[in-house]
């Protein structure tokens, strides 16, 4: 018997009627399951769906997460068993198994898991999410890393360096040790919620890494003698050429991991010991497209959401490698993406596929540069262009052309702040007056790591960590400072996630005459903080003083702001 938990939890006045269409057409358009869709969405927390859910079946619930399964008990139900009834063995007290699945009213499943077992059975119920996960973990397919590194621990593998010829090293056979690193390393990987993935070769070793929330982990490698191995296979994955060693080289790999498509971004570099090579994850469904749930100051986000609605000008973000630009401007793209709209973007390169909009790879090598695509795109009657990176005189002075032209401009360029980056643009080569009416507004963001949910406890900072954040201990008296204790959730480091911190500078009438006046980049900086914006420092501040984030976040991602004549927010 199926159970309609979606209009049982708005009968329960957990959802409203809109936050359940919203979710399904997410559903539908996305895949996976409504109520975790409501959780992805910031509809309803986890653990108010699971206790939602104990209610509504009258049966205990149980954290999957954070439960301890014996590997012996998984093997009592089969993986085909467990996935086709989305159930979980969690326990077993003599005849008795104890199962977990997120409906408990499906009887027949019930039913055909006592035929199955010979066991008595006892159901808890928990989210379908966790289910969903819980399973993964435990018949995932790909072996444990443990498992696959004790199989290369013996002598009888004979590894063939196949970067002369173009067969697949047995890459072909599931049973080949090589495969199964290979599989394996990026199933844990993704499950770690990892960016990327280093194998890194030096003199007398390999080194594995991955950057989970902005920082690299060293991981267990495997043995240096299968260094030529696992780069063939991934080459061969990656559609590259296995006998060039001598220059870097890009492809990409498409492949299903936990029941979920993920593109990965090869990139190969020669190095004095041999090729190094990074596997950028892009796991398109980890892709925050709501604003709303970016982190943004109210006030921040209105000035944004004006500007990217704006018919014509140009709205920039800049902040390094790796501060989230991307995702906001394919947050902004998403959220102004309609019928009646034109939408192109250049990139370098396209990261992820998004419905309904225009997007070309830029290629230098044959001349298809940002500038070519631009003057291209507004040949083809754009309303909202996207180019990737503003990086020379051409490509600025085309975008901001189209923009006095009645299109909407996105881009990033490189500088540290907002403020700067008028002063990026006219360096370049634009005039100010034409910076001055062209632009509409600039965000610079970088990222921090979040506390961990799970284990995060109230933190006490040190006299002298106030004085490096530069705030008094008034100001302290009234925060709430947070730290992670480590747990299973987050590996032990106390963060789990990322959240952005915002700095939006709108282009008002008295910033339009400094930038024609060529005035200095610190006192338009001041003036735009008398007008209410909230440095990268500022906006870190108001993430750490509720909780989001640590100190040591705050230091490491934001610079402290230095006012000559005393902080202009004070007159």
């Amino acid at each position: 018997m199926k159970v309609d938990v979606g209009q049982k939890l708005v009968q329960a006045k957990l959802v409203t009627e809109d936050d359940l269409r919203r979710a399904k057409q997410v559903e539908q358009r996305e895949g996976g399951v409504l109520s975790s869709t409501l959780v992805k969405l910031g509809l309803l927390t986890e653990d108010r769906l699971l206790s939602f859910l104990s209610e509504l079946y009258e049966t205990p619930s149980i954290d999957l997460d954070h439960a301890e399964i014996d590997p012996a008990v998984a093997r009592i139900i089969s993986a085909e068993v467990a996935t086709k009834s989305q159930v979980v063995p969690i326990s077993r007290s003599g005849r008795t198994l104890r199962i977990a699945m997120a409906n408990p009213a499906n009887f027949f499943a019930i039913d055909d898991i006592k035929f199955a077992t010979g066991h008595e059975v006892e159901v808890s119920v928990a989210t379908e999410a966790a289910v969903k996960r819980a399973i993964d973990r435990l018949y995932d397919n790909a072996e444990s890393m443990a498992d696959v590194m004790k199989s290369m621990e013996g002598d009888e593998l004979e590894v063939v360096d196949t970067t002369d010829n173009d067969t697949d090293n047995g890459a072909g056979s599931d049973l080949a040790p090589v495969v199964k690193f290979v599989n394996s390393l990026i199933t844990e990987a993704v499950r770690r919620g990892a960016s990327d993935i280093h194998i890194e070769p030096y003199e007398k070793r390999l080194r594995v890494r991955f950057r989970v929330d902005g920082v690299l982990q060293e991981m267990t490698a495997p043995p240096m003698r299968m260094r030529a191995a696992i780069l063939s296979r991934l080459k061969i994955m990656a559609d590259l050429d296995i006998a060039e060693r001598r220059l870097p080289q890009d492809g990409r790999i498409k492949i299903r991991v936990m029941k979920r498509t993920i593109d990965l971004r090869v990139s190969t570099l020669p190095t004095i010991f041999g090729e190094k090579i990074v596997l950028r994850i892009l796991d398109k469904t980890n892709l925050a497209l709501d604003l709303t749930k970016l982190g943004f100051d109210p006030a921040a986000l209105e000035h944004f959401m004006k500007a990217i609605h704006s018919p014509f000008g140009m709205v920039l973000v800049t902040g390094p490698t790796g501060s989230g630009k991307t995702t906001t401007l394919y947050s902004a793209l998403s959220k102004i993406n309609t019928t009646a709209t034109n939408i192109m973007t250049a990139e370098d390169p396209v990261e992820y596929n998004l419905e309904g909009i225009n997007q070309v790879n830029v290629h230098d090598s044959v001349g298809l540069t940002f500038a070519a695509a631009l003057k291209a795109f507004l040949r083809q009657d754009p309303n909202i262009v996207m180019v990737g990176e503003i990086r020379d005189k051409e490509t600025a002075s085309i975008a901001v052309k189209a923009a006095l032209t009645g299109h909407l401009v996105l881009s990033t360029v490189h500088t540290n702040d907002a403020p700067a980056t008028l002063n990026r643009l006219i360096d370049m080569g634009v005039e100010p007056f034409l910076v001055a009416s062209a632009t509409n507004l600039i965000l610079a963001q970088r990222l921090v790591r979040r506390v961990c949910a799970k284990c995060r406890e109230p933190h006490v900072l040190p006299p002298e960590v106030l004085r490096e954040l530069q705030m008094s201990p008034e100001q302290a008296a009234t925060a709430t400072f947070m730290k992670g204790a480590g747990c299973y959730d987050c590996n032990k480091t106390g963060y789990r996630g990322r959240a952005g911190i915002y700095e939006v500078m709108p282009i008002s009438a008295a910033i339009r005459d400094m930038i024609l006046a060529r005035r200095a980049t610190s006192e338009i900086k001041m003036q735009a903080i008398r007008e209410g914006m909230l440095t990268l420092r500022m906006d870190a501040l108001q993430k750490l003083k509720q909780g989001i984030t640590s100190a040591e976040e705050v230091l490491k991602e934001s610079a402290p702001d230095e006012f000559e004549d005393g902080d202009p927010r004070n007159g």
